[in-house]
């Protein structure tokens, strides 16, 4: 009987056999593709901007976007207008996020107008969407849109 319970004493207290080297727990399933990631030199150069309200059809309006491989430098500017800086503020992911602003707004005459743009990259065309908060009391003080540049030649 004593032989009995030092057998099951060594069979419990052994080292269990290794587990397959392809079996680690907690490891993510590898994806097809990596995430895409963005520098401000993917998006360096000038872009020709259409822009429209979220959910409305047709162009709300037109501008050229100035980029840089860098933080600096960077403009918008409407037909007619003087250029407009625009600050990066981040460079995340497949995102740049950036803002302009106060300036008077082209939708909105003789109303000063803040934005944040959220861009990526999209089959060679800079796409993303524009928070704009206008200045003024009352309702309709934030627009959402979107946008799609392309590279201008």
């Amino acid at each position: 009987m004593r032989n009995c319970w030092i057998a099951l004493l060594v069979v419990g207290c052994s080292k269990p056999a290794d587990e397959p080297a392809d079996a680690t727990v907690g490891e993510a399933p590898a994806t097809a593709e990596a995430a895409t990631t963005i520098s401000l030199a993917d998006v360096a150069g000038t872009w020709k901007v259409r822009s429209s309200v979220e959910g409305k059809e047709g162009t709300a309006v037109t501008y050229d976007m100035v980029a840089t491989a860098d933080r600096s430098g960077w403009s918008i500017t409407f037909p007619g207008r003087k250029p407009i800086p625009v600050r990066v503020v981040a460079v995340e992911g497949d995102s740049i996020v950036s803002e302009a602003g106060p300036f008077e707004s082209a939708l909105r005459k003789g109303v000063q107008v803040s934005t944040r743009v959220v861009s990526r990259l999209q089959d060679g065309k800079l796409v993303g969407t524009t928070r704009a908060r206008y200045q003024v009391s009352g309702p309709d003080t934030v627009a959402h849109l979107n946008f799609e540049g392309t590279r201008a030649p």
